[in-house]
């Protein structure tokens, strides 16, 4: 009799235990009033030992405009093409020159009356030219050329001799060649290319900047999965503990067990995939970001996303979407940039198959002085030297300078080409290329038209599959709740409630990865059209 009243209360115990078991709160998955666990709701994914750091996004950019390492390095050619602007600025430069020269000279004497023996000259003379290319084609230079001359002859009526020479130059291109914009063709193309340079560089910033968006987004997913992937099996655990004291108290069969424990270790190996993808992420956001540019233990570091997905509509109009990128899109912007260059080549092309008439003029003024030989009867020829009148080297230079002496010339030459075969397959070339030009900016519209639709499209359909998820999130919550409900009074089986579970877990998954993907085509659109640095406020000035 005491036994069967120790067992009759032992069983009363474990009843009054099973039902206080089954009257504690569901923790379902999702927003609701009987769950403990809502997107992107506080949670513990870090590994307490590791090191912590907390991002916006906002932070992630300006460390990616900082430190990426893509990003600086193309940022540097822009700054290599503005040096070749001013490399080809230099052929406008003028240039100072400085031509020295000696010459001593010894020869036999072929006659008596030249020299006695031989015949001996030193000459020493040295020129200052200044030359200036001219924007229009053609150059102009002034020159000022002295020489001492001094030699033994017979019969010098002034040795050594000074001259000095002032002579101005200028050559310039009629046809061939002439032209302000042909004539700086060199400072043309490089502007082009400084041109196309930077539009590269700022399309380059447009794919960085979405690139960080979409790695934080990504990285925000991954986590918050782990979250509800953790969250999962802590309900598969509770009910597989309540399964066992269930089976210890007789009121469930062992069998019941293997369901519980199979879901449990299914899940366990969700959490490990869950956390690989966390780390995956992290890793994608740290390699944009360049985080080891900042900090030795970047490795190890936990990037925690402090900022959430908006789920507030944005209206989107195709035909605005579409007019805004053909003026932003920096790709197309390049495109057109090559073609103004292609049409210049063109122009040049057809500039090279005119004739080459040019026009040279110079002006000069000599200047000649010495020392004056005096002879006897003023006659050179009686050989009798009698005295001499020192002369200045200034006095050269200064009837020179003074135009005392007025030389002048102007002519015309022209060159015509029995074959200008080069020039007209150079001509042929350059057509071939504007034509390509205008054939890859007509295929980067329709292209652009085609990557707008899709964006557009894109955005909408995210929005709303983030609804639809949201909703089918919320029925599963209900039809697990009312699963619980019915396994409280054994209308259910532990398979369908951790199947119901398991429904939940991926409709959060689902509603959390369509806000993402949401969040991540308005960042793709705003790359689309070109936007994206206006919209984040992006200025970069110079690489360091």
């Amino acid at each position: 009799m005491m036994r069967r009243r120790i067992a009759s209360s032992m069983y009363f115990f474990i009843c009054i235990i099973c039902l206080i078991s089954f009257s504690l709160p569901v923790r379902a998955l999702g927003p609701g009033k009987r769950s403990d666990y809502s997107p992107f709701s506080p949670g513990s994914v870090e590994q307490p030992a590791a090191p912590r750091l907390e991002l916006s996004l906002e932070d992630c950019i300006l460390k990616a405009l900082r430190n990426n390492l893509n990003l600086k390095a193309e940022m540097i050619s822009p700054e290599i093409a503005e040096k070749n602007v001013a490399l080809a600025t230099e052929q406008f430069m003028p240039t100072l020159s400085l031509n020295y020269n000696a010459q001593s000279t010894r020869s036999a004497s072929y006659s008596f009356l030249d020299a006695s023996d031989e015949v001996k000259t030193q000459q020493n003379d040295y020129t200052f030219q200044f030359t200036q290319n001219i924007p229009f084609g053609g150059s102009f230079s002034a020159s000022l050329y002295n020489y001492v001359s001094d030699t033994n002859r017979r019969f010098q009526t002034i040795n050594p001799r000074f001259g000095s020479t002032l002579r101005l130059n200028f050559n310039l291109p009629l046809l061939k060649d002439f032209g302000y914009r042909i004539g700086r063709r060199g400072i043309v193309v490089a502007n082009y290319s400084r041109e196309i340079s930077e539009e590269n560089f700022q399309r380059v910033l447009e794919n960085t900047i979405y690139n960080v968006e979409a790695a934080y987004w990504n990285l925000v997913y991954a986590r918050e999965n782990l979250k509800v992937r953790q969250q999962s099996l802590r309900l598969a655990q509770e009910l597989l503990e309540k399964n066992r004291i269930e089976i210890e108290a007789g009121t469930l069969p062992p069998i019941e067990l293997l369901t519980a424990e199979s879901e449990v270790s299914t899940r366990q190996a969700d959490i490990l995939e869950a956390e690989a993808m966390v780390k995956n992420a992290e890793d994608q956001l740290r390699f944009i970001i360049n985080l080891p540019a900042e900090r030795a233990d970047a490795k190890n570091v936990q990037l925690i996303p402090t900022d959430t997905p908006s789920i507030e509509k944005k209206e989107v109009d195709y035909e605005e979407a579409l007019n805004t990128a053909i003026l932003k899109r920096p790709d197309l912007q390049a495109l057109r940039v090559d073609l103004r260059s292609k049409e210049f080549n063109l122009d040049y092309a057809e500039n090279q198959l005119l004739p080459d008439l040019r026009l040279q003029a110079s002006y000069w003024s000599p200047g000649i002085s010495g020392d004056q030989i005096l002879y006897q009867d003023n006659n050179p020829y009686t050989g009798i030297i009698i005295g001499k009148i020192p002369g200045k080297k200034s006095d050269a230079l200064r009837d020179a300078l003074k135009f005392r002496y007025q030389n002048w010339s102007v002519g015309l030459t022209l060159n015509l080409p029995v074959s200008n075969l080069i020039s007209r397959s150079y001509f042929a070339q350059a057509s071939l290329d504007l034509k390509q030009a205008r054939l890859r900016i007509k295929n980067q519209e329709q292209q652009l038209d085609l990557e707008v639709s899709t964006a557009v499209r894109a955005v909408e359909t995210n929005y709303q599959r983030a609804l639809a998820y949201r909703a089918a999130r919320e029925l599963a919550q209900k039809k697990l709740e009312a699963e619980q409900e019915k396994f409280k009074v054994g209308l259910s089986t532990n398979y369908l409630v951790l199947q119901f579970q398991r429904d939940l877990a991926n409709a959060l998954t689902m509603e959390l990865k369509s806000l993402i993907d949401y969040n991540i085509s308005l960042a793709n659109l705003d790359r689309v059209m070109g936007t994206g640095r206006e919209r984040r406020q992006v200025s970069v000035i110079n690489p360091d």
